[in-house]
């Protein structure tokens, strides 16, 4: 007869395992980056993607502007690069946090960080940050600011 201490490891032992095999399980999320070739800042926007737990598929582009067209992602929220995820864009170095927002809301298209603020993921500059806000486009084609970052 075991132990009521034995009983007791190997039941940890056993959720522990449990545990690991259902973490191990857990899809991972792809996101398509389309960039052009030249760009320094896309390639840190993808690191932190990665560091972050998604896969990035990278895809370089020759004519960002004719691929923005094409999907339907309008100038006013134009940034350096796009990434697709689920069918929907993000635009730009959105952070993390609003790609989880965007996965969630069935109601936004896509998000962007338009432009290329500073202090934002793959914009680092030495702890500097200029204010910004990451917009997300309704599949009506309205904007609505999804999150605002304060200067630093």
């Amino acid at each position: 007869m075991l132990s009521i201490m034995t009983q007791t490891r190997q039941c940890a032992g056993a959720a522990l395992f449990g545990l690991s095999l259902s973490v191990a399980a857990a899809p991972v999320t792809v996101i398509d980056v389309f960039r052009d070739p030249n760009c320094g800042c896309c390639t840190k926007w993808i690191s932190y993607l990665e560091k972050n737990g998604y896969q990035v598929k990278d895809h370089l582009e020759s004519d960002m502007h004719a691929f923005k067209q094409a999907h339907g992602i309008p100038e006013r929220l134009s940034s350096c690069h796009t990434g697709i995820i689920a069918g929907k864009f993000i635009e730009g170095h959105v952070p993390v946090e609003q790609i989880i927002v965007l996965e969630q809301r069935d109601d936004l298209r896509g998000v962007a960080a338009p432009g290329m603020p500073t202090g934002s993921p793959g914009m680092e500059r030495g702890g500097v940050r200029e204010a910004y806000q990451i917009i997300g486009m309704t599949r009506k084609g309205g904007d609505e600011v999804v999150a605002s970052y304060k200067a630093q």
